[in-house]
């Protein structure tokens, strides 16, 4: 490990951390390789549809040249369809990553949060049409504490000895039950 040297390679405000082997490839050398398989790059953004941070992908596909430099065997080949696979692997994987996290986040703007701010508090009792739905006490207090006072179902799936998905399960079938009574009795509903 003494011998390897890690480095932070920085292009355009991007960073990547990555292994410095260097086998006789100097950064001299490598940035002029850089500029030979730049056009390829741009051609790769194109071809995914890359319209944002470009920098990022640029960087990323630098990083991918750098590496296929270091991994490329001569016996195997030509080396402009390996950098182009390894750039185009590398760019494609950093896509990839991108969508999981935009999935999992969503922007806020001002005017949403002020809208919230500005909400009534939530009231503290369930509602009395639920009192003709003919839940058991344990199935009132259930919602009570997740609907009323807020407890998490992990919270409320420690306190009660279940699994977490014991306790989704138990909260999907408590509210499969209300619905249930909605659509078949009418004494049961607002």
């Amino acid at each position: 490990m003494d011998s390897e040297k890690f480095f932070l390679a920085r292009y355009d405000g991007c960073t990547r951390e990555y292994n410095e082997r260097s086998e006789g490839l100097t950064m001299d050398q490598f940035e002029q390789v850089w500029k030979q398989y730049e056009p390829m790059a741009s051609a790769i953004i194109r071809k995914l549809h890359i319209y944002r941070d470009f920098a990022c992908f640029r960087q990323t596909a630098a990083i991918a040249l750098w590496q296929a430099w270091l991994r490329y065997e001569e016996e195997r080949g030509s080396f402009a369809p390996f950098a182009y696979r390894s750039m185009y692997g590398a760019m494609l994987d950093d896509l990839k990553k991108e969508a999981k996290v935009s999935e999992k986040m969503v922007g806020v703007g001002d005017d949403v949060l002020e809208a919230f701010a500005a909400k009534e508090p939530v009231e503290d009792h369930l509602p009395d049409w639920l009192d003709e739905c003919q839940l058991s006490q344990h199935e009132q207090s259930l919602l009570e504490s997740l609907f009323i006072d807020g407890v998490s179902v992990a919270e409320l799936a420690q306190e009660s000895s279940l699994t977490l998905a014991g306790m989704k399960k138990r909260r999907e079938r408590l509210l499969n039950k209300i619905r249930k009574e909605l659509e078949n009795n009418s004494s049961c509903s607002r």
